[in-house]
């Protein structure tokens, strides 16, 4: 009787080595100061990479598939996506024109998913499998991710930043390191947040003007006011130093880290209700949230 796999397993590698050769034209390795990453070439000119593989400081070169390099300037970054954008210096990807058309589509739970990256501009790659699919979420420092991906893969240092490719050759997105596990951030969160970046070359991030501290009370945990900007929305409000912030929108506040989250490009300019405790007591305030500035 002959084994059904004989035939099975050769097609399925056959047709895993024709996905990734279908794209590893357009993966990049990434060089910062003491980093090495991946990356790929999103437009002519324009590669996206892992904000957290990147330095924060140095010079940067991108090297690709043909084994040409070229220097790149960081042309905006937004930590809290753990999306970069790279221009290249040239204005233009040296002949490297396999720029990725990324897919909105979410995979399904328990579907292959090959990891295209790059190992000193050679292209490398890794198999592994969707072990989580959920809707939007919220990263820990407020980034507004459009579906939440895991991927069980073993994931280099160097190789984050890499395109995650479905078993049809589509590329749904960018595989990161998370905490304790390997996400996806998906196409249409890398769309969204490099379109900003080519564009404004930074993501506009909703401001109060104050510094705050975490404090436990009696009934709950709070925000203290550390310092107030003179010249920000919080001081236009009336709140002062030493003020705890106890409330937003009529909830109590349930960790300040939930406020850091709310704090997104679509809160610019919204008003607010927000409880403080002043001298032991509880006073309302309305406030616009303002546009953090530029560092």
């Amino acid at each position: 009787m002959a084994d059904p796999t004989a035939a099975i397993l050769p097609s399925l590698s056959s047709a895993l080595a024709d996905v990734v050769a279908r794209t590893r034209s357009a993966i990049v390795s990434v060089h910062s100061h003491r980093s090495r990453a991946s990356g790929f070439i999103w437009k002519p000119g324009l590669i996206v990479t892992a904000d957290e593989a990147l330095a924060d400081e140095g010079e940067v070169s991108v090297k690709f598939a043909d084994g040409t390099a070229q220097p790149a300037k960081i042309a905006g970054r937004d930590h809290t996506t753990d999306i970069a954008l790279l221009r290249l210096d040239t204005g233009s990807d040296g002949g490297n024109t396999a720029s990725v058309a990324l897919s909105p589509v979410v995979p399904d739970l328990g579907s292959l998913m090959v990891v295209v990256a790059a190992e000193h501009g050679i292209p490398a790659a890794a198999l592994g499998v969707i072990s989580l699919v959920g809707g939007p979420w919220r990263s820990l420092r407020g980034g507004e991710i459009d579906a939440r991906i895991e991927l069980d893969v073993r994931l280099r240092s160097s190789h984050e930043g890499g395109l995650a490719v479905n078993a049809s050759g589509e590329a749904i997105g960018m595989a990161v390191q998370g905490v304790r596990r390997i996400l996806v951030i998906p196409g249409a969160t890398i769309d969204r947040i490099a379109g900003r970046l080519e564009t404004h070359g930074r993501i506009a991030r909703g401001y109060l003007g104050v510094g705050l501290q975490p404090v436990k009370l009696e009934d709950g945990v709070g925000a203290m006011v550390m310092s107030v900007d003179k010249s920000g929305p919080s001081a236009a409000a009336g709140i002062l130093q030493g003020d705890v912030i106890i409330g937003w929108n009529n909830e109590k506040l349930p960790a300040m880290r939930s406020l850091i989250r709310s704090l997104g490009p679509d809160s610019i300019g919204s008003v607010v209700d927000i409880t403080i405790r002043r001298a032991g007591q509880p006073l309302q305030v309305k406030l616009t949230i303002g546009e953090r500035p530029e560092a």
